[in-house]
Parts: C-alpha cells; structure tokens; sequence
C-alpha cells in the first residue's frame, strides 16, 4: 500500500531523514523483528527498544539485506544516507499510532475482546461460528499485547468484512493505546479472575482499565454481575447474558449437553460439546454475539453443537528419524503462517527445512494472490520440502522446486512412508477440518504418556527479568548444563541464540558437541572440560575452563600440537568455593606461562559464589567479591589483557547486582527457580510434568494397594494408577501419603509405595476418569514445594526427571 510522506510524518510525529527525494512510499509489510526472514525492501522496520533491547543495534545489518524504510528513536551513528528514516520519540507509541491509522482506513465492524479468562477461546469460537457468514480477520494465537495487536492488526485487508481481536493488558494506561489500533465496535468482556493482579491497585481498577477498550463501542456484551456493571459508564449500550436469570439473554443447562437459551431474540434448546464452568461461559458469549449479529436460530444450534477445544500452544516436538516437529495442526491463516515460519527459523535444529500445510481459509485475498503470498513466504524462508495438502493449495506454488501434492490428508497418510523424513525440523500447519494431528502422530516420537512440557515463553520472560537487574552493556551467560537443568538443552539453547545472550555454559564437552551439531553456533564454556577431551573440543569450537596448572600445560599441549592462534580460554578462580580454580599461590606461574605464548587467550576470569542464597552468609559472599576484584584486577595488570569478568550466579544478579563487572550467568532462574518467595513471585513457571490415569479401582475397607501393603484403606476408595515412578525421577519418599499431585485443581494423596514405572493416588474425593490429566509438578505445585519435603534442592528434581519422559516445548 503507497502512504504519503507527510501522512507518515503526521500520524507518527515524525522527522523525515531520507537519502534520496520521494514523496510516497510503497510498504508492503512492517516488522518489528530484525531476524525474521519476510523483511524485504518493502518492509517498514520499526526499531523497538526496550529495558534490555534495541533493534537500533541491528538497523546496518537490516540495510545489508536491503531494508529501506526505518522508524527510529535516533539514526545509528554513520547510516545518515544510507536509508530513510522516521525519528520519533517512541517507536512502540510510534508503531501503534500507525497501526491505528492503518486501520481507520477500513469501515467494516470490529469486535473487541478483552477479559482474564477465556479471550482468546471466545475469539477462535467466534471465529469457527461466524466463518460461514464473513470474511474474518482475526489475532493469531494470543496476540494481544501492546505489540501483538498492531500486528494482528495490521493484516487486515479491503476483502474483510468482519474483524476479531482480542486484547489483553499487565498495568494501568495500556488498553486505551490498544483501543485507538482496534477501533473496535461491538465489544465482549469475558471472565475477571487473577491474571496480571500484580500490575494493579486492586481488582476493580483492573476492570475499569480493560473496559476502556469499550468507550466507543456499539454494544457490550458481558455476563450479569453487579459489581462489574456498576463500573460500566450508562452511556455504554449493554447486552448481557446470565445463568440466574437476570440478563438480557438467559441460559439454563436442562440436561447432560442441552442449554435452554430464553432470549427476545427467541426462546430455543442447544445441544453443546462441553459442560465445564468456564466452556459454559465462554459459549453463552458466543452466542449472545451471534444472537446479536442476527444469525439464524438454526444456524446457531448446528454449529455451537460442532465446537472444539481449542488448541492455543504451539507445540516443538522431538520427531522420528533424529526430527525435530513444529507443531501447528489446528489452524491455516495467512497471518498465522507468518508466525510459525519465523518460529521454524528460530528453532530448527536441521538446516532441513520441510513445511507440511493445508488450504488456507479467510486470508481476505482471492486464491490466485493468496497462494501468490504463501509461494513467497515459503521461498524466502528457504523451506526446501513442501506438502501440500488440499484441493486449493495442490494447484499452486509452482515456483517452490520441491513441492508433493496431496488430495487430502487421507491420501497423505496413505502414502506415508516414515524413511521419507530424517535429520530435519518439519513445520505441520494445516486447518482444523484436515485433523493434521493424525500427522503429527504419525511423525512424533513414540514415548510413554508421561511428559515434561517446556514454556519456552516463560524461559523468555524469566532471561527478561534478570536481565532486568543488570545493565544493558552487562553481557549475560546462560548455564544449558545437565540436560538444560533437567529441561532440554538444545531446545533451551536454540531460544537462547534467537535471543542474542552472549554465552552458553555446558558442564562436560559432549554437551557441547550435541549443541554445536543441533546448530548452535555462540559461544559455548565447558565448565569441567577432562583432558581428554581437549581435541574435540578445539575441533566443534568450544572454549574450556581452565581451572589449574595441571589443565592449563595440558590444553597447551594440544593447542601447539592443532597450531593454534589465540584460542580462547577461561580462568576460573578460588575465591572460597574450594571446588575448582585458581589459588592466588599459583598466580606467578600462571602469569609466566601465559606471557610465554600466543597460543591462547585469556577470554574471561571468573568465580563461583557459595552462598549467595544466603543471607546469613552474607560476609562470606562479601570476602569472596572482595577476593575476586582483588586477584583479578592483579592478574589483568600483569597479564595486560582486558577479559570479560564474572561472578554473579542467578541468585548473585538477584542480590548483588553491583558486582555484575562485564557478564553475569543466569542458571536455574531462568527455569523459573528463584532463591526466595519474592523473586519465585517474579518468575514463571517453566517446566510442568503430566501424565495420565491408567487405571481406577475401587478399593474396599481393610484392602491394602501396592507393595507391602503399605497403604490399607480405612473407607471406600477410590485408587488411580498412573505411569510415572522412580524410574521416571519421583523418588519413593514421596509416597505413603506423604506427597500428591494434582487432578482438575484438586491434591490426590499418594499412597503406597511409589513403583519403577507407577504410583497410585486416592482420587475419592475427585471427579475424574481413566485419560484424566494428573499434574505431578508445575504452577500449582512448585519444585520448591517438592525439594523441601524430599530435604533437597530444586536443581535435584528437576535434573532428575528421566530422558525417558517426553519433552514437549510450545509458545503460547
């Protein structure tokens, strides 16, 4: 689309800076990300900085690749002439004030959404619901931050006739910039629980922040609840629904799955899919909505009947054959295409790239433009293999070289071959009705049902906050050692790298190798590198801890025998740990051998701090920082070297942030492990292990379960088995009663003796079922809670969980 200059420089508040004359410009499409792979000659850059990033330090390799259009806060210093720029005092205000103009382009009706619970479901639903009546435009996934929605935003097009966008918000002042890029007319406020109560005074000033995103709506459709509607200004139109009969449109649940709807609109019975509180509340929403938009009666029975539980993650999945899975199966738009092949490119662990993908429906293009689109965005992210899938898509991209055709997914399946795929990372996308999970299944891993699910959002937010307590210069290292704490370490290493850290640290050098040959190419310290692993270690790149005389003449002699030139090492020091590194005793010699070649460089001196978790070892802590500055300040003057220094672990950053010199190193905080109830409150949950019942008995008085009849009833039970045991990580202390895990929010004691591949809980008091979902640890029952009864650390559990337990990582 062609925008004036002088539209530009007035919707943003900017000043022009150009390095030819132009009048217009023609912007096909904007970014706020210097990595991903759509940025082209026609992209409006915008340059974000944050607390702890600046895409202003990406801008000259952005003009490299030919980018030509930037919005900045200031032109990096010597790029004047090499691009045109728009310099303006706030590129987040600035790129949400374009948006907003963007969309005040467009007249069609907008629905807004917003709430704490259920934003998101009623969106998708509303989405499936309304899809047959217009062409939709919609928030991919929960794209629904300050960021997200002008990029949700910005993919409407003039053939849409109906947008649905969903906003969310953490702190007062931040919904009124999100209505001015909605413009929403019709607005739904959906459920108010706990989520992001930290941000706010109290619950009432969260729900009058939120519905400010209503002030110039039509019509607000909202549960009955006094204590809300009291808050909602009388020049709101207001349509609401209610389970007590005190709305404008009533619900009744009559039976098993059957709802009566009592309405103006008409009385009528619906048969629906789920029964649950929140399903309840999440359908009456929806079809107060369409009640409302005046679709038919009829129509509203047959398609609430065929709701689906929707799936919000996407899902990174280890595959057959040494694959690595993207998990996409439940939805096909264009917008959302877009982000999952930038997360392809952030998390391949093969330079193989394959797409498997669908028809795409409610693009807002005609088919000819729209698969024009897709060919493009596949050929510049470098997708080498394409499935495509579906009537539509089989007629088209005809430029990509590698591309199979399939009729349908049945035909798919029926031509499978697993040799087909190996050594690759395989994005699967496909729209909900081609039921590409049987795909995904067919592709993924085969392990036991048991699995520990990785937040890589939370493990972005967790790096956030501590990088929060240093300053930006202040380079950080993060610790993917033990198998990522017990987590995945390529995985967790893959997201590091997109995230720019400076450093990765490994225990031993095959941790190391197995990063390098999932293609991370940073920097990586092994911390406890053995002699004998000097030469492969020079070989994949890796730079080794040198922690004593002994190690330093050994690593010497192979880097004489490799012919090396300056290969970077790293020094570590005793400054109290007494575990490993450098006494001051043994400076002289170290300095003399150091002076006497060129083989080597000193990259970094470093300690380990012992007891920076602990405030009543807080001399110590200060002897062992007094030391460290000391010893290493002398070994710099004598060296003549300029090292990075370090010493802060994550509870160091925490608590003595002062002494964070050139680097710090984040370690189990960044798997949402803090050293205190405060920081814990401050962190996300990352990992949380789920499994699934097997098996329920009832169990009479005086029968016992498991063996050695540790646990004999003392009233009717009801007893679950579940797949998980010692031999998956649960220690046996943790059974007898003594620990439980959590089944639809509610403890299930563990009785009896915990088993090799099973344990068995009382689930008496629970409603549930065989396939019920059983949570052994995450959110609602913390490691800390587990470390504590088991006389351990958090690091002890985590780490502990078998590589037999499937790892599945997903983005919200």
């Amino acid at each position: 689309m062609d925008f004036s200059i002088q539209d530009l420089q007035h919707v943003m508040q900017a000043d022009f800076f150009s390095n030819k004359s132009i009048d217009v410009i023609d912007i096909a499409d904007v970014s706020i990300d210097s990595r991903s792979l759509r940025n082209t000659n026609n992209t409006l850059f915008f340059a974000l900085k944050g607390q702890n990033f600046d895409a202003h330090f990406f801008i000259q390799d952005l003009i490299s690749k030919g980018i030509q259009y930037f919005v900045v806060q200031e032109i990096p210093q010597g790029l004047d002439d090499k691009a045109v720029f728009f310099v303006v005092k706030d590129s987040l205000k600035a790129f949400q004030d374009f948006v907003a103009f963007y969309r005040s382009k467009f007249q069609f009706p907008v629905i807004g959404i917003t709430g704490s619970n259920g934003k998101t479901i009623v969106k998708e639903w509303l989405n499936f619901l309304l899809s047959s009546d217009f062409n939709i435009i919609k928030s991919p996934k929960s794209y629904n931050s300050q960021v997200g929605v002008p990029l949700s935003v910005i993919a409407i097009n003039e053939n849409h006739n109906l947008g649905i966008f969903e906003a969310g918000i953490s702190l007062p002042n931040e919904m009124e910039a999100l209505e001015k890029v909605i413009q929403p007319n019709v607005g739904i406020l959906t459920s108010i629980g706990s989520a992001h109560d930290e941000g706010f005074e109290n619950c009432e000033q969260k729900i009058i922040e939120k519905l400010k995103l209503f002030k110039k709506v039509e019509i607000l459709i909202c549960e009955h609840n006094s204590e809300i509607l009291n808050l909602i200004s009388s020049d709101v139109n207001l349509l609401t629904w209610s389970f007590k009969n005190q709305g404008n449109i009533n619900f009744n649940l009559i039976n098993v799955n059957v709802l009566a709807v009592i309405s103006d609109f008409g009385n009528f019975e619906i048969q629906i899919p789920f029964i649950d509180k929140s399903s309840l509340q999440n359908i009456a929403t929806c079809i107060t909505t369409l009640l409302y938009l005046k679709i038919p009666i009829a129509d509203i029975q047959k398609r609430v009947a065929n709701l689906y539980r929707v799936e919000m993650r996407l899902q990174i999945k280890n595959g057959i054959h040494n694959c690595t899975l993207i998990d996409d199966s439940y939805s096909s738009d264009y917008q959302s295409l877009k982000i999952a092949l930038d997360v392809l490119e952030n998390h391949k662990t093969h330079e193989s790239k394959t797409v498997i993908l669908s028809d795409i429906f409610q693009s807002g293009f005609d088919e000819d433009l729209l698969y024009a689109k897709v060919e493009k965005l596949l050929l510049n992210n470098k997708i080498q293999r394409v499935y495509a899938i579906g009537n539509k898509i089989k007629n088209h991209l005809n430029l990509l070289d590698n591309v199979i055709r399939f009729d349908s997914t049945q035909d798919f399946l029926f031509h499978f071959k697993d040799e087909n795929f190996a050594n690759e990372t395989i994005l699967i996308k496909g729209a909900r009705s081609f039921g590409f999970e049987k795909i995904v299944s067919l592709l993924e891993d085969k392990k036991h049902e048991t699995v520990l699910e990785i937040n890589l959002d939370a493990v972005s937010h967790n790096l956030n906050f501590y990088k929060s307590k240093i300053k930006p210069e202040t380079k950080v290292m993060v610790m993917v050692k033990a198998f990522g704490y017990g987590n995945g370490s390529y995985e967790i290493a893959k997201l590091l790298q997109h995230h720019k850290v400076d450093y990765l640290g490994v225990a031993f050098a095959d941790e190391g190798v197995e990063l390098r040959n999932a293609g991370i190419t940073m920097p990586i310290i092994v911390m406890n590198p053995e002699n004998s692993a000097f030469s492969t270690m020079i070989a994949y790149q890796l730079e080794p801890e040198i922690y004593g005389l002994v190690e330093l003449n050994a690593f010497l002699k192979i880097a004489q025998t490799h012919n090396l030139y300056q290969y970077p090492i790293h020094l570590k020091l005793n400054t109290g740990m007494n575990r490993l590194g450098f006494a001051s005793t043994d400076f002289d010699d170290l300095i003399s051998i150091l002076h006497g070649t060129n083989l080597l460089e000193v990259k970094s001196i470093f300690s380990h701090l012992a007891t920076s978790d602990m405030p009543e070892e807080i001399e110590f802590t200060r002897e062992q920082l007094t030391k460290f500055k000391s010893w290493s300040s002398d070994l710099i003057q004598k060296l003549q070297i300029n090292p990075i220094r370090h010493i802060l672990n994550t509870s160091g950053i925490y608590n003595f942030a002062d002494h964070q010199y050139e680097m710090v190193r984040v370690g189990i905080g960044l798997y949402g492990v803090g050293n205190d109830l405060y920081e814990d409150e401050q962190l996300q949950n990352v990992a949380t292990l789920k499994t699934l019942i097997l098996q329920i008995n009832n169990v009479e008085i005086g029968e016992s379960v498991g063996y050695g009849r540790r646990f004999v009833a003392k009233r009717k039970s009801k007893i679950a088995t579940i797949p998980i045991g010692y031999a998956d990580g649960i220690r046996r202390a943790w059974g007898n009663e003594i620990g439980y895990v959590i089944i639809h929010d509610k403890k299930a004691p563990i009785v009896g003796s915990i088993c090799m591949d099973m344990m068995m809980v009382d689930i008496t008091e629970i409603d549930c079922e065989i396939g019920s979902e059983v949570t052994i640890f995450g959110a609602d029952l913390r490691v800390t809670e587990i470390a504590k009864a088991w006389n351990t650390i958090p690091y002890e559990v985590m780490t502990g969980i078998s590589q037999r337990v499937k790892r599945v990582f997903y983005k919200e």
